[in-house]
């Protein structure tokens, strides 16, 4: 995109993988967002990508700190810097990795869609994962529109901010935040390190003969998506 050898306009989908970008010594993220907001015609291509309406994105872990700093999640227009969630270091201050389990709930987000109800085990790694709401109104606004699609639960299934069931201490468990028309999503956990069967740590008896497990359904989604 720096160089000018492809632009966004060719491409229906991005995603903002997870790893570290640029070492992440100036902060999750901040490193490779700034690659993008400071260079003008780069900045503006994602503009437009985003204000499509034929266009998706997801972000996981590191990508999703980096969607949160271009402020392209909760709110389809965006947000003033002072007003944006953001990610923050996890409660244990450690870098948190294991197979945590969460709940998808009802939302916009469409590359959920038909995954509403499910509690799953997926991957998590990261050492700053706490969603943080500098103005309280957002997250009310959140949790009212269902913008929080991904929650993590306890042993119970329950929705929980509780140690280590929650590894990052998010408020009301919040593992992902989706914009309001469900295009663009932003997770912490890991769905591409546990699409196949032989990634799951643990999975029940009668999935056995599975030939995939259910969070290929998120990638099917997304090429649905683009085919209608």
């Amino acid at each position: 995109l720096l160089s000018g050898n492809v632009t966004l306009e060719q491409f229906r989908g991005i995603v903002f993988v997870g790893g570290f970008s640029y070492a992440d010594v100036l902060d999750s993220g901040k490193g490779w967002a700034g690659v993008i907001k400071f260079n003008e015609s780069v900045f503006k291509q994602f503009q437009d990508f985003r204000a499509r309406k034929d266009t998706f994105s997801l972000g996981v872990c590191n990508g999703c700190q980096l969607m949160a700093l271009l402020g392209w999640i909760p709110n389809s227009e965006g947000l003033p810097e002072e007003q944006q969630p953001r990610l923050l270091h996890n409660h244990s201050a450690k870098f948190e990795s294991r197979y945590s389990s969460v709940t998808i709930t009802d939302s916009p987000a469409v590359m959920f869609k038909g995954m509403e109800g499910s509690s799953l085990g997926v991957w998590i790694a990261h050492g700053e994962g706490r969603f943080h709401f500098p103005d309280q109104s957002i997250h009310t606004k959140v949790m009212s529109q269902n913008l929080a699609p991904l929650r993590y639960v306890n042993d119970s299934n329950e929705i929980t901010e509780e140690y280590p069931f929650n590894p990052n201490g998010s408020p009301d468990g919040i593992a992902a935040l989706c914009s309001e028309d469900g295009r663009h999503l932003a997770m912490m956990p890991h769905p591409e390190r546990v699409f196949t069967t032989w990634q799951q740590p643990w999975a029940p008896e009668a999935w056995k003969s599975h030939k995939a497990g259910p969070w290929l359904k998120m990638f099917q989604n997304a090429r649905e998506f683009c085919d209608n």
